[in-house]
């Protein structure tokens, strides 16, 4: 049985913007809760090979493939060598942007709040179907005669989740069971952790995970490639509607540059290309602008209730 809801049960008890501030090493003069591109010339960057990662979801040898249309694309659009980088961990993702040695990236749902704070990135874009909707929702599945037919029955029983930067592998999972079911992890179940949503999807497939929170547009890309099969899975619970991977730049990129690498992703034809053979099975054909103030608002919100602090070593 698949439970539809929202985190309106959060919301209540939270502010309508959860708090969020930046790292001192940045600054955001105008508010919009992003990094500052810096006004001092000797801060700014212009490399000659522009770095690209993709949020570490499934194989990065399949998605260096799927993007290097774009990636080529890219490199016309902004007179640069441009290179697929494929990260292992979301960790690894923000720790590279952080250090310079990244400097286009998609970041998860989940990560972008802690990219933005740490590590400079200013995201612009997302991707989304033809008329302009777009993201994903959290799903807790379980496989066929688990002896799991609801949230209560996860009780006692082993739970996966992804990482602790992911939305819907971690995040959004952790608040809603807390604040609409009481329960906790380490207390009502046990938690593990599977390093990415395949994994977990894997995992229950194969019967190693009784249950698991996963994004469903990872799920869905992984039946329509015959990785796995919509009959291998119950789900016992929806989530609302969450912005998927948010697309943007590091914040030191010469300005020139960052709106050049802009101006790339909304130019670019999707049409026949790898792009839109893997992301259409999720129904998304292009790129559309987005704000990191605006349309990451639930997922700060859920960060408050889940009482993360962004610590940036």
């Amino acid at each position: 049985m698949k439970t539809l809801t929202t985190i309106a049960a959060l919301a209540i008890a939270l502010p309508a913007h959860a708090e969020f501030a930046l790292n001192e090493r940045f600054t955001d003069a105008d508010g919009d809760l992003i990094a500052d591109i810096p006004t001092d010339p000797a801060a700014l960057v212009d490399p000659d090979t522009l770095i690209f990662a993709y949020t570490p979801v499934e194989d990065p040898a399949v998605y260096a493939e799927v993007w290097q249309g774009f990636l080529d694309h890219m490199a016309e659009m902004t007179g640069k060598n441009v290179q697929f980088f494929p990260v292992q961990s979301n960790a690894a993702q923000i720790e590279a942007m952080r250090a310079g040695r990244l400097h286009v990236a998609g970041f998860n749902t989940g990560s972008n709040p802690l990219a933005v704070a740490c590590a400079g990135f200013r995201p612009f874009a997302m991707m989304a179907a033809e008329d302009g909707s777009f993201g994903y929702e959290m799903e807790i599945i379980t496989y066929p005669d688990s002896g799991i037919d609801s949230v209560e029955g996860i009780r006692g029983n082993q739970m996966a989740f992804t990482s602790e930067t992911s939305n819907s592998g971690f995040k959004a999972p952790s608040a809603i069971l807390a604040a609409e079911f009481g329960m906790a992890a380490g207390v009502d179940f046990e938690p593990v952790f599977s390093g990415a949503h395949d994994n977990s999807i894997l995992g229950v497939a194969n019967r190693d995970y009784p249950a698991a929170a996963i994004a469903n547009s990872v799920m869905g890309r992984m039946i329509d490639r015959e990785v796995v099969t919509a009959d291998q899975f119950v789900t016992i619970y929806q989530s609302q509607t969450f912005p998927t991977t948010g697309y943007g730049t590091a914040h030191n990129l010469k300005p020139e540059l960052q709106d050049a690498i802009r101006d790339a992703f909304f130019s670019y034809d999707w049409e026949g290309t790898a792009l839109l053979e893997e992301f259409g099975r999720n129904g998304e054909s292009q790129f559309i602008p987005i704000t990191f103030q605006e349309d990451w608002s639930v997922i700060r919100t859920i960060d408050e209730a889940n009482g993360v602090v962004y610590e940036c070593s």
